[in-house]
């Protein structure tokens, strides 16, 4: 029996902050924040906020009048957020321990999700939860198998890395795991095509572009359904 993902995570909140902070990963997270259209004043959900990364680029375009609210279920990470905007400084940004897939809020101007639906159980639902929540834009952030033709050369060593990053109980069952990378790969790109799709069809305008060899995809739209 593996891990929970709130036990996983928790383990290894600083080593994911400091991989979710690289300065490359930073660039495309800017560029979902971008995607956003935010205004000064709008209240924007960060959906699976882990340790804040988002929240500086999110902070920047709402202003001091605008509310950031991040959602997470790990309370090791949160705990890393909160250290971030405590040096800081920052009095508009809310923290709430809570599931993504079941977010505990009921309106927003915008709604973000960074690497965040290949870890739920039903990523087309929390999508089209998420779409509900706002008239405003969604955009998703997600790693999956490139189609680049670089990148498919690269994506065994994508997969290796997905299988490092699933919770497990026990080094031979991540070893075991190992042996077998595309499997979980596969269920990956699975959870961010339904994710997508359902991101699709539940917003206007949308846009997509890809960064790191197709390996990174941003995918976002208008909500029509709030």
């Amino acid at each position: 029996m593996t891990v929970s993902i709130a036990d996983f995570y928790g383990r290894w909140a600083r080593v994911y902050d400091t991989i979710a902070t690289l300065p490359r990963v930073g660039e495309w997270r800017a560029d979902a924040v971008q995607s956003l259209d935010l205004s000064r004043g709008d209240t924007v959900v960060d959906m699976g906020c882990g340790t804040g990364a988002n929240i500086p680029y999110l902070r920047d375009q709402v202003g001091r009048t605008g509310h950031v609210v991040g959602i997470d279920l790990t309370p090791a990470l949160l705990e890393q957020a909160r250290i971030r905007i405590e040096r800081a400084g920052w009095r508009n940004v809310s923290l709430v321990c809570g599931d993504a897939s079941r977010p505990p809020v009921s309106r927003a101007d915008a709604v973000l999700g960074t690497f965040v639906v290949g870890l739920l159980p039903d990523p087309a639902g929390a999508v089209e939860l998420w779409c509900q929540l706002t008239d405003g834009r969604i955009a998703l952030l997600d790693g999956a198998s490139s189609h680049h033709p670089i990148g498919r050369l690269i994506n065994p060593l994508f997969g290796a890395c997905v299988t490092a990053g699933v919770p497990t109980d026990s080094l031979g069952e991540t070893v075991g795991r190992l042996l077998t990378p595309t499997n979980d790969r596969q269920r990956l790109d699975a959870s961010i095509r339904a994710s997508r799709d359902a991101l699709a069809s539940h917003t206007t305008n949308r846009r997509y572009e890809t960064f790191g060899l197709g390996f990174i995809g941003l995918l976002s739209g208008r909500s029509d359904v709030y």
